[in-house]
């Protein structure tokens, strides 16, 4: 069904009931590595899927002039390793585990800072307790005390208030940033099992959020929360209100990674992260930029 290396596919739904439950069965919980993030950015990073000799199935991409590979399910063998390197820049989001196996066969491991994942703990964002969540408190408080507002599960039905929201959101911003992917996964909700919640102000619809199980189900990623401008707090209740409502099984929630932008590292930070989810870029020593 997969073509092999490297020869490659493009993304599309299609290829969900093949790569999906593969995703399922990761344990260590990078954002990137679930179907619907890699489908949704698809175009961002030119991601497309192939095989190798010995059936490790490796994700291809670019970002600007740089080339890369993905390995989220094994490594493969070294010769087929070594040539993946041979032709294209660099590993990128290995994991912990891989990094340290492949930097004690001599490959070149970079952390990447810019994308670690932001965990935290599902019930620390819940309940805003202690002197540290004081501001963080206060912001809900003031917003719930000066505003009508309902909570709802985002269902098929309310697809068009979150598209209103998200119009609404793009209005009000200097960067649409991850728009496009936002707006196909609102649409895609379904097919691509993302769940999340919608947010009412004054009747007007006023934010959601979207995201999916990770981790084996130990963990939650929120793979989008949009809001419109204008309502003081509400980012920060959204945070606390659908942390709250999440079941217990989920013992902690990923709010993916800051990609280096310093108001959105301080922003992640401010609401003390309990770990991060820690991903790195291998080099080999023919690794080719193009």
């Amino acid at each position: 069904m997969l073509p092999d290396y490297p020869r490659s596919f493009p993304l599309t739904i299609a290829l969900r009931p093949l790569l999906h439950p593969l995703f399922q069965q990761l344990r260590e919980g990078i954002s990137e590595f679930t179907f619907a993030n890699l489908y949704l950015f698809r175009a961002t990073h030119h991601y497309s899927v192939t095989i190798l000799e010995d059936s490790t199935i490796a994700f291809l991409g670019r970002d600007d002039a740089t080339t890369f590979f993905m390995l989220p399910f094994s490594l493969p063998a070294s010769a087929l390793l070594d040539n993946l390197f041979r032709n294209h820049g660099m590993l990128k989001c290995a994991s912990a585990s891989q990094a340290r196996l492949l930097g004690q066969q001599g490959y070149r491991i970079e952390e990447d800072r810019n994308n670690f994942d932001y965990l935290y703990r599902r019930q620390d964002l819940a309940l805003l307790d202690g002197r540290n969540y004081h501001k963080k408190r206060n912001l809900v408080k003031a917003f719930t005390r000066s505003h009508s507002f309902a909570a709802k599960p985002l269902r098929p039905e309310l697809q068009e208030d979150a598209l209103r929201v998200l119009e609404d959101w793009l209005q009000g911003t200097d960067d649409p940033g991850d728009y496009k992917a936002a707006l196909e996964a609102v649409e895609l909700m379904e097919p691509l099992q993302l769940c999340g919640g919608i947010y009412y102000v004054e009747s007007r619809p006023a934010a959601f959020v979207l995201g999916e199980e990770l981790a084996g189900g130990d963990s939650y990623v929120i793979h989008f929360e949009k809001a419109v401008p204008g309502y003081k707090g509400l980012y920060q209740f959204i945070n606390q209100s659908f942390a709250a409502v999440l079941p217990e099984a989920y013992a902690t929630i990923n709010r993916e990674q800051d990609l280096g932008d310093p108001g959105l590292r301080q922003a992640k930070m401010s609401y003390l992260p309990a770990d991060f989810i820690k991903k790195f870029r291998v080099y080999g020593e023919n690794s080719s930029p193009l």
